[in-house]
């Protein structure tokens, strides 16, 4: 390697150091400084949301489904779906709302973003569980209704 190179190598390490950190979200607005010119100079990548580990907490299911998110074209943030979260069960992944005309009606609202089976079912992303409880896939499926219905979680300001 050349020592002209060096010094470019080592800013794309520490460029793609940083982007590992962020998230994958600022993976794609960096392929041009990392070297990437078009689409196809760039080998195929592994999905992020398969090949990462998130802790087992609010901020790496949020950043889990987020991946997944963006494989998907499902659009929102980590602040719009952090937000809707606090509101709905305040991060508890095994909330159960048994009091409103859902509940009075057999379909409890459920998990982080208060899902009911029916829309969980409709709008569940492949890829992620069945189980409306698990916090990835309550996030998602809630996150890909909110899509369709809103246009993003980040529209959604209040119950829905």
């Amino acid at each position: 390697m050349s020592a002209a190179a060096q010094p470019r190598r080592a800013r794309t390490k520490r460029l793609v150091r940083t982007l590992a950190v962020a998230g994958t979200g600022a993976a794609m607005f960096a392929l041009p400084l990392i070297g990437a010119t078009s689409a196809s100079a760039a080998p195929a990548a592994k999905p992020a949301a398969a090949s990462a580990v998130y802790p087992n907490n609010l901020d790496g299911w949020i950043r889990q489904s987020l991946a997944i998110m963006a494989e998907k074209g499902i659009p929102g943030t980590y602040n719009g779906i952090h937000r809707n979260v606090m509101r709905e069960s305040s991060g508890n992944p095994l909330a159960i709302n048994d009091w409103d005309v859902n509940a009075v009606n057999g379909t409890p609202s459920k998990g982080l973003l208060q899902v009911i089976d029916p829309t969980f079912r409709t709008y569940h992303v492949a890829g992620t569980s069945f189980d409306p409880y698990n916090p990835v896939a309550n996030i998602t499926a809630a996150c890909n209704y909110a899509y369709h219905r809103y246009g993003s979680i980040d529209n959604v300001n209040g119950p829905y």
